[in-house]
């Protein structure tokens, strides 16, 4: 089979990605698909950032706010999506080109994963109410005892993280490390051209505060209300950064701006930690966000238009 042609547009957070992506999707009549974990549920296209309405007229756009906050998707159940939806763009003779942030999204689309077992429903409830009641650091803490390797990789406070990685080891004794090692590489479906977004640090957090003003001034905080009041606590969309924040702004906890403030300083380490997977991913050339005539030109060098 003759791989499809891809595009792979990655990076941090902030860093200009959706523009990036319009711009080549107008130049080599492309559709655009998310590998953002995060911008698949429709109650939070703001405090997610996902692209605007008038940023969906430019070009066609697949998997945005397509699930509710109480739902979750794996990496390799999204994998399987992505591969239903890039093959269709391509049966119409477009081009795909996947943008967002999750690592291990793109990991599992472009190379698979470890047949990781389905992890029980009940099991899951259990080690999510644990959370609950104990918090993530706590749970972080059991982390570092049984699985180490992972617990450095996870933040203590990325609840979605470090229960993920205790319910494999609870399900299967082997914990989510010595899964990751048995990965293998998949029979190459695409030929992939690799687009790294990225910003120097200096000016970096600015931006990042200007863009979490931005979300607050279109509505953030009343979407998060919403999207809290039509779920049950711990609902898997909610454990985001942005809406962690604003969910202890909302329960008095913490003052508007100190919400905000914690906004920008975990969504700067989230950066950083996507920054330290993507430098790791083979075969991606590096541009500032604003310079599409480069990205332009190495596409059409690599692909000669899609």
């Amino acid at each position: 089979m003759t791989p499809i042609p891809l595009v792979c547009l990655l990076g941090a957070t902030g860093t200009g990605k959706t523009e990036a992506a319009i711009r080549l999707a107008q130049a080599f009549d492309g559709e655009v698909i998310n590998f953002d974990s995060r911008q698949i549920y429709r109650e939070l296209p703001i405090v997610t950032a996902q692209p605007a309405r008038e940023e969906r007229a430019c070009c066609p756009h697949h998997l945005y706010g397509f699930l509710p906050a109480c739902s979750r998707r794996g990496a390799g159940s999204y994998a399987r999506l992505v591969h239903a939806v890039a093959g269709r763009v391509r049966e119409r003779g477009r081009l795909p080109i996947l943008v967002g942030g999750t690592g291990l999204y793109l990991r599992a689309i472009l190379s698979g994963l470890a047949p990781i077992p389905d992890i029980p429903a009940a099991l899951r409830a259990d080690i999510q109410a644990e959370c609950d009641r104990a918090g993530p650091h706590t749970l972080h803490a059991r982390l570092l005892a049984v699985d180490p390797a992972s617990a450095a990789r996870i933040a203590p406070a990325d609840r979605q993280r470090v229960t993920r990685a205790l319910e494999v080891y609870a399900a299967t004794g082997r914990t989510l490390t010595d899964w990751h090692s048995q990965e293998t590489a998949a029979q190459p479906e695409y030929d992939a051209v690799k687009i790294g977004c990225a910003l120097p640090e200096p000016g970096y957090a600015g931006r990042l505060a200007r863009r979490i003003a931005a979300m607050v001034e279109q509505g953030a905080v009343a979407e998060v209300a919403r999207a809290a009041a039509r779920h049950a606590p711990g609902a898997w969309g909610l454990s985001g950064i942005g809406c962690a924040e604003i969910l202890r702004h909302l329960s008095g906890e913490l003052d508007l701006d100190a919400a905000m403030a914690l906004w920008l300083k975990n969504t700067r380490a989230y950066a950083k930690r996507q920054m330290t997977w993507f430098r790791k991913e083979p075969g991606v050339s590096w541009f500032a966000p604003d310079d599409h005539q480069g990205m332009t030109r190495l596409v059409q060098t690599r692909l000669g238009g899609g």
